[in-house]
């Protein structure tokens, strides 16, 4: 997976290095594959998120929706086109987008007429886009000789499946992103729930951070620790429509910073997991499950956020069960078959 995810970028900065198109970065491994919980066993999908950086005389401006409203789950990603002429500090002549008109025709395609819609970053236009040299590139990649590759249909992202000469299939998902700031949150292009979430529309994704989070763990874990096993059975279980895989993520991730990880060790598996249980109780009890990154002092330094978020009130995950006690009880009746399994 790193090697043929790592040809296709390399390939993409070679094609694309003379244009005004979106600068891909190395690709970063997230989700529950990478990260050594994943609830599949023959049929894993490993995830990447490919930061997009701007091109040159361009620059992106995430409006993240309004001003002090946390988590910005609908933002859209602004294209300007900013002036690159050259300045009398400047030792080498730049080219300049937006005051060279010639300039314009000769680099095409450009990134606000390909990529954008009413100069907003279009989520499907960029993955349709790269999709298109994915289905050729793929034909001649050094890993086509000894596995079959298929790019499976897209939405908000595409997939790759590569299928072994034994015939065990291997899942890529590739995922674009824009990072806000210096920080590990992204824009992403990941799928949502709503289907009718406008292609100008990018998901805000804590995705990479969860990641450094669980890298971050490992080195501080005993060489027996079971605290991804916790997760991983959990996770294998069919849940509720409640009790999702991220809400016992967010309550795994709280306790790993609350309890010492010297108590996560083989001997303490199944204390770890009647822990589990009962945070994951109190808080249904109490219909508040705070966000991991808004708010909380817990969260590793190591972890780079923008100072709005370590300075954000705690945004409730369970905040549709404050004023629905029908939800509540059935999310508490989706806990006593949990603990009954």
């Amino acid at each position: 997976v790193d090697e043929l995810v790592g040809d296709l970028l390399c390939t993409f900065k070679q094609l694309f290095s003379n244009t005004f198109l979106p600068v891909l970065q190395p690709a970063i491994k997230l989700g529950s594959t990478f990260e050594g919980w994943s609830p599949q066993e023959d049929d894993a999908v490993y995830c990447l998120l490919v930061p997009l950086e701007a091109p040159r005389g361009h620059t992106f401006h995430l409006e993240l929706g309004p001003e002090g409203e946390m988590p910005a789950r609908n933002s859209r990603i602004r294209v300007e086109v900013e002036c690159c002429c050259r300045r009398q500090w400047q030792a080498e002549y730049t080219l300049c987008f937006l005051h060279q008109p010639a300039i314009r025709r000769i680099h095409t395609p450009s990134l606000l007429h390909t990529l954008c819609t009413d100069s907003y970053l279009d989520v499907m236009k960029t993955v349709h886009f790269f999709r298109r040299f994915v289905d050729f590139f793929c034909s001649v990649m050094p890993q086509s000789h000894h596995c079959r590759i298929e790019v499976l249909p897209f939405s908000r992202s595409f997939k790759l499946q590569l299928t072994t000469a034994s015939g065990r299939p291997l899942f890529v998902e590739i995922i674009f992103g824009v990072r806000q700031g210096n920080s590990d949150i992204f824009l992403s292009s990941q799928s949502t729930e709503d289907d009718s979430t406008p292609s100008t529309t990018w998901t805000e994704s804590y995705a990479v951070a969860e990641a450094k989070f669980f890298s971050i763990i490992a080195r501080q874990a005993p060489q027996d620790s079971f605290h991804l096993k916790c997760l991983q059975l959990f996770a294998r279980i069919e849940l509720g429509r409640v009790l999702s895989t991220d809400i016992l993520k967010t309550v795994v991730m709280h306790l790993l910073t609350i309890i010492p990880m010297s108590g996560w060790r083989r001997r303490d598996f199944l204390k770890r997991l009647a822990d589990i249980l009962q945070y994951l109780h109190y808080c249904i009890k109490e219909k508040s499950l705070n966000h991991f990154f808004f708010g909380n002092e817990n969260v590793p330094e190591e972890i780079i956020l923008l100072p709005s978020f370590r300075r954000a009130e705690p945004y409730n995950l369970l905040y549709h069960l404050v004023d629905n006690p029908a939800a509540q009880n059935e999310v508490l009746h989706e806990l006593v078959e949990l603990h009954t399994r």
